[in-house]
């Protein structure tokens, strides 16, 4: 596994921004793909947004319109912006980062990380 850390996460009240930003820990071979997804209390986690190693994106319905993801090539970083914040989106967002690794073996294993989520809480 490759570690991810995550920042930006923290209470704004409703209509504000924030940007949360994730990134490995150590040097990345390739990126298939990377995400943000979230966890209210007593619900499922759910898809936030992706974004493919080409730049091909998606978005939850909930969030089009409010929420960008982009990503870093050279730092490997993937970050969301998100704007026009409501109570709904209160939860731990959560940062995965899919693709394949260094290793001192032969060849380059796949990955599937995820971080260890980050607070956002939008008061009223």
């Amino acid at each position: 596994q490759v570690p991810l850390v995550e920042s930006g996460g923290g209470l704004v009240q409703t209509g504000g921004s924030l940007t949360l930003s994730c990134g490995a820990t150590v040097s990345i071979y390739s990126i298939n793909t990377m995400g943000w997804y979230r966890q209210a209390p007593g619900a499922q986690r759910e898809l936030v947004a992706t974004i493919t190693g080409s730049g091909i994106t998606d978005y939850a319905d909930s969030v089009k319109g409010r929420f960008a993801i982009s990503k870093d090539n050279a730092k490997k970083t993937v970050s969301l912006q998100m704007n026009n914040l409501k109570t709904e989106d209160t939860a731990v967002y959560y940062c995965n980062i899919r693709g394949r690794a260094y290793s001192t073996g032969i060849g380059y294993p796949t990955f599937d990380s995820w971080g260890r989520g980050t607070q956002v809480t939008v008061s009223p």
